[in-house]
């Protein structure tokens, strides 16, 4: 199988590598210096330092040409761009066909997306911003979807073991991804709930946020405990009323990438919240990371989407408030904790 990358951050260099232990794969990025220093070091010092990159991996600083690597129908393009960068890689396919008066001739059959989040000017979903720039041209013949779960790419990079989901109306992407990605210690399981699986994967990102906060705040095990159980109750009622269906939150894509994330010490999300804590500023934090932190960028968009939907999203709320409206973390801990006392589970019919 013939594999290309689109993106060469953390995220691509990790699950390219990945690919190229099985496939014939090539990584692209928008810059293609950051690609020479890859392929002569074989490691991505500025996105995962010290993590050997496979040697048979191959690169490819032109668009196009990345495109029509894997343009064949057995072949698999997976586009590795964080969501804020998704609509503009949406674009530059669907021009590349038409510059070249190919029609569908350089947009991959086949292809999937790894970001997770809303986008944040239109509150969108991964899917629907593909679907948004590409579904006129594509039409019924594209079969993509989300692949998603916990985990983090210095792991994924390292071979370490990852269980992840694909989530596609596509039976053919979804065993086409399972052929990619499952070898080595990497497991695939499939399923057909992308709403779900994207929301959860959006949510997540907040509420880890909110758990930093309650961990840089001292507040010990019990609360983050209870910040990540009803913070699943929290992101299983938005997903419900998005369409997504409540036993995917129970899964790898819900509450599995929701404990890695709002529990491990390579969560940037987590990260945030405890400097948040900490009494830093959140231009500072940003600056600091290097990398981007999805939960910041997609806060906003999930407590708007809560609100037009009427579901009650607290702990969502709480982060927004630190995050932008300048109020002190432990006074929002302190909101939490003086609401109402209800009932635990609701149903979500």
């Amino acid at each position: 199988m013939k594999v290309t990358v689109l993106g060469a951050g953390a995220w691509g260099s990790a699950f390219a590598s990945h690919l190229a232990a099985k496939h014939d794969t090539v990584l692209w990025a928008r810059d293609a210096g950051l690609l020479t220093r890859i392929a002569e070091a074989h490691e991505n010092t500025a996105y995962l330092p010290g993590v050997a990159i496979h040697p048979a991996l191959r690169f490819e600083a032109h668009f196009a040409a990345a495109l029509a690597h894997a343009g064949g129908a057995g072949d698999l393009c997976v586009i590795a761009a964080p969501v804020a960068g998704l609509r503009a890689l949406c674009v530059a396919m669907r021009d590349a066909g038409a510059g070249l008066g190919t029609g569908l001739g350089t947009i991959p059959a086949q292809f999937i997306w790894l970001c997770k989040g809303f986008e944040a000017e239109t509150q969108q979903l991964p899917h629907q911003v593909v679907a948004d720039v590409l579904g006129d041209v594509l039409g019924t013949r594209a079969h993509c979807g989300a692949l998603s779960g916990p985990s983090f790419a210095k792991e994924v990079a390292a071979g370490l073991p990852v269980a992840l989901t694909i989530a596609s109306a596509s039976e053919a992407c979804r065993d086409l991804t399972v052929q990619a990605f499952h070898h080595g210690a990497m497991r695939i399981y499939t399923g057909d709930d992308m709403v779900g699986v994207e929301v959860g994967g959006a949510v997540k990102n907040v509420l880890a946020i909110a758990t930093g906060i309650a961990d840089g705040l001292g507040l010990g095990l019990n609360a983050r405990a209870a910040l990540i159980t009803r913070g699943l109750a929290e992101m299983t009622r938005l997903g419900v009323a998005l369409g997504g269906r409540a036993e995917t939150f129970t899964g790898l894509t819900g509450l599995g990438d929701l404990i890695l994330t709002a529990t491990g010490d390579l969560s940037r999300n987590r990260t945030v919240g405890m400097q948040l804590a900490a009494g830093l500023g959140l231009e500072a934090i940003l600056g600091g990371l290097g990398h981007v932190a999805e939960g910041v960028r997609c806060a906003r968009a999930v407590l708007q989407i809560a609100r037009q939907h009427q579901v009650e999203m607290p702990i969502s709320e709480a982060v927004c408030a630190v995050l932008f409206d300048g109020r002190a973390p432990r006074d929002a801990v302190g909101a939490l904790l003086r609401r109402d006392a209800t009932v635990e589970t609701r149903s979500t019919d």
